[in-house]
């Protein structure tokens, strides 16, 4: 009779623990969908946010530098739109396309924050001559004396100076060579931020994963030799290519004004975006290949410590 009772009783028995096991793969499924429609939702604000970051640094110059023509307005607007455009998209696809080091902070933002930074002090600098305010003079003197001081023979500031035509008048020269002091300063500065981030951080893989590519989109390595030798060999050329460019573009703008003529920055938006590219690009590349080489020594580091397991296990068998 017991075992009758227990055969009667078995298939009662596992009906709860079915409905236990069901249920419980039901909240495991509702919190995987959950995480997942979170995960969506952070993504789609962080393009969001990120593209109105890009839209509001085009329009920087425009906002703040008064007696834009309605034609520039034009232009700049469009720019405005096309990059928060692509930035949206860039930073809402599952896989980035252009961007490097996307899952790999704080890289772009500390370029971020250089080049808005170097974007929005010039500017003040040129709208303190129309209206000056507190602001304007206090940034338009500190930028003077930086130019000042950096302004030393062979010197980038020095030799962005020399960009301009000999029949310059002195306040063009003095305006260039604010802009080239203060523009320069800052992008060494956020060199320096970045490497200090490198020394307190195990970047780039601060929480122990490191997809490289994922982080480097544009990155081939079937085309010159393994990962590591390519990865050393751009570090190289990022770094050379980064220290010498301040010194290039003003060469290169002195030659080409021989054939096309003098260059012209008398005009407000083009002095602030070139002396800006002028001096966040080789920052940017330096960036760029110290970031680069710091990748290769880790999968270097990570090959020597695989290679010393096997050996061990090899050994110990």
């Amino acid at each position: 009779m017991s075992n009758v009772e227990k055969n009667m009783r078995h298939p009662n028995a596992e009906k709860p623990a079915d409905g236990t096991n069901l249920e419980k793969k039901t909240r495991q499924k509702l919190r995987a969908s959950g995480l997942r429609g979170q995960r969506v939702v952070s993504q789609f604000a962080g393009a969001i946010m990120r593209a109105v970051l890009m839209g509001m640094l085009v329009l920087t110059p425009y906002i703040l530098v008064p007696n834009v023509s309605m034609d520039t307005a034009q232009i700049v607007l469009i720019l405005a739109v096309s990059a928060a455009i692509l930035t949206f998209f860039e930073y809402w696809a599952a896989f980035p396309t252009i961007v490097e080091f996307r899952y790999a902070p704080p890289f772009n933002r500390i370029r971020f924050a250089t080049l808005f930074t170097i974007v929005f002090l010039l500017s003040l600098v040129a709208r303190g001559e129309t209206y000056p305010t507190t602001a304007t003079e206090l940034v338009t003197a500190l930028g003077t004396l930086i130019g000042q001081v950096i302004d030393f023979p062979y010197s980038p500031v020095r030799l962005a100076v020399l960009m301009l035509p000999e029949n310059t008048p002195w306040s063009e020269v003095v305006a260039l060579r604010t802009a080239a002091g203060m523009a320069y300063l800052i992008s060494m500065l956020s060199l320096v931020i970045f490497l200090i981030a490198l020394r307190r951080s195990d970047w780039p893989k601060q929480d122990g994963n490191f997809n490289v590519w994922v982080n480097l989109p544009t990155f081939d390595p079937t085309y010159g030799g393994g990962v590591v030798e390519k990865l050393e060999r751009d570090a190289r050329f990022n770094v050379t290519l980064g220290f010498l460019l301040p010194f290039l573009i003003p060469a290169i703008v002195k030659l080409g004004s021989l054939v096309f003529g003098s260059i012209s920055l008398t005009n407000n938006q083009t002095m602030i975006w070139t002396m800006s590219a002028w001096a966040f690009l080789p920052a940017s590349l330096l960036m760029r290949g110290i970031g680069l080489q710091r990748i290769a020594t880790m999968i270097s580091e990570e090959r020597q410590r695989r290679n010393l397991g096997l050996e061990k296990g090899i050994q110990t068998a």
